[in-house]
């Protein structure tokens, strides 16, 4: 088979550290009208490495939809950052002029520019999102003992203060009973330093955002400790833009957005050449990125600014206060403008805002056992070795049958959570058989992770544990 320091303490200090770092780089705004050229010139900020912000950012660039749409008189800078808040510094200072972020950094970014009208920024569209949390998780070594998220009380965690990774992992030990300030010791790291920390022993526990879990998952650098789909809060990536700059040159931003719409659009037909588009110019491995990117992804790609998720933007905002003594509180219904991405997007607006399902699906005829594909709830992917595209199974016991069928030699199988829906590694999912299933092509039940495996279990009494390689072999 295929297996292929400083504290945050209080959280206080660290997040008005970070704050005052992005003052003294932001203390005067500085406009980008002019490129020095005769052309004007448009500065974008943008996280490679984060694939949920790709449409607006590293797959947005890679395709040239933007550059096309401006024409000759404009020039477009490319800025590329690990987390947001270097995006919202130099906005503050007004030299990036559209941004993409989490959303926590969305609230820091409204928080420093809301009371300065030269720097004042909007969220103008979505890039991704998950409506129950699932692009944030919490991994561990794959030797911890750790089974719950609980389990880290008393141990090292690292997490980018202020991340959306953070507030997964704040609101998800609250959950579990445990304090986030005095239960567990925080270590503020950007994602590649922490991911290093982990390895190193260094840390026992790694709470990040999109893409960082899921590839030390895949490089078998870490398991899945906490799917953050449990959390059931809505989680997103968005674009942000300096509202004078915006006045100054509406054209431009009319056209980043529908380049952003085209890039989208982009993505949800062609998905496997876009993540080999995204892997290529980030190095990621392209499984990395379809894991999150492609059809029934972790990742739902849509522009509309939807009310559950600037619902979910307002009730983040007390945790930041809380964290935080110069973050001052956001009102999101006027730091969020749909009145840009609206034009833009042009009619049929509200519903594609009212819609939820992710219109990346996968379609088409199982291979193993002959059902259509058409339940994303079971739905799942083989992508073999040398294949041009993936092969769709209906249910995660006909995936197994696939890689039965394949002799155990596949580049990535890809299956959802049977109780949260998070997409995930099949061979680094935790598999239960439960005889008690009247169909034999659902018996076999994938879980991202043990605490959610071992919760079937306890409510299904005939059901157990199995490994990969014996359900593949059972199923």
């Amino acid at each position: 088979m295929r297996h292929p320091h400083h504290r945050a303490g209080r959280g206080a200090a660290v997040l008005a550290a970070a704050l005052a770092t992005a003052a003294l780089a932001g203390c005067s705004v500085a406009g980008n009208a002019s490129s020095g050229t005769g052309t004007t010139r448009l500065v974008v900020g943008y996280q490679s490495k984060t694939i949920n912000t790709v449409t607006a950012g590293t797959l947005l660039r890679s395709l040239g939809y933007l550059e096309r749409r401006l024409g000759g008189k404009y020039t477009v800078e490319w800025q590329d950052y690990d987390t947001g808040a270097p995006i919202t510094a130099k906005m503050v200072a007004g030299k990036i002029d559209i941004g993409s972020m989490g959303d926590y950094p969305l609230l820091i970014n409204a928080s420093r520019t809301q009371d300065v009208a030269a720097a004042r920024t909007r969220l103008v569209s979505v890039t991704g999102y998950n409506l129950r949390g699932g692009l944030n998780s919490v991994v561990v070594p794959p030797g911890s003992k750790a089974r719950t998220l609980a389990d880290l009380k008393g141990t090292k965690v690292s997490a980018s203060v202020g991340s959306a990774g953070h507030g997964t992992l704040v609101q998800a030990l609250r959950k579990a009973g445990v304090d986030p300030v005095t239960g567990v010791e925080t270590v503020n790291q950007q994602p590649p330093v922490g991911a290093s920390a982990l390895q190193s022993g260094a840390v026992q526990g790694y709470a990040q955002f999109v893409a960082w879990p899921g590839l030390l998952v895949f490089q078998d650098q870490a398991k899945l400790l906490y799917d953050g789909s449990a959390l059931g809060v809505p989680t997103f990536h968005g674009v942000v833009l300096r509202e004078a700059y915006a006045k100054e040159h509406p054209e431009v931003v009319q056209a980043f957005l529908q380049a952003q719409i085209d890039a989208t659009r982009y993505l949800h037909q062609n998905p496997l050449a876009a993540a080999e588009s995204v892997a290529k110019a980030t190095g990621l491995p392209p499984e990395v990125v379809y894991l999150y990117n492609g059809p029934n992804g972790i990742s739902t790609f849509d522009v509309t600014l939807k009310p559950q998720l600037l619902a979910a933007l307002g009730k983040d905002v007390p945790y930041l206060a809380s964290i935080g003594n110069d973050f001052k509180p956001v009102d999101v219904p006027r730091f969020a403008d749909d009145a840009y991405i609206r034009k833009a997007y042009g009619g049929g607006y509200d519903a594609a805002t009212a819609a939820t399902a992710n219109p990346a699906k996968i379609t088409g005829t199982d291979p193993a056992c002959g059902f259509p594909v058409d339940d994303p709830a079971t739905a799942g992917e083989l992508w073999l070795q040398g294949a041009a595209r993936t092969q769709p199974a209906s249910t995660p016991t006909c995936l197994l049958r696939q890689i039965r069928t394949a002799g155990g030699r596949f580049r990535a199988a890809y299956v959802p959570d049977t109780t949260l829906g998070t997409r995930w590694f099949a061979d680094r999912s935790v598999w239960v058989r439960d005889p008690a299933v009247e169909r034999a092509e659902r018996r076999f039940l994938p879980f991202t992770t043990r605490e959610g495996a071992e919760s079937y279990l306890s409510e299904h009494g005939r059901a157990k544990i199995v490994d990969f390689d014996h359900a593949v072999e059972q199923a």
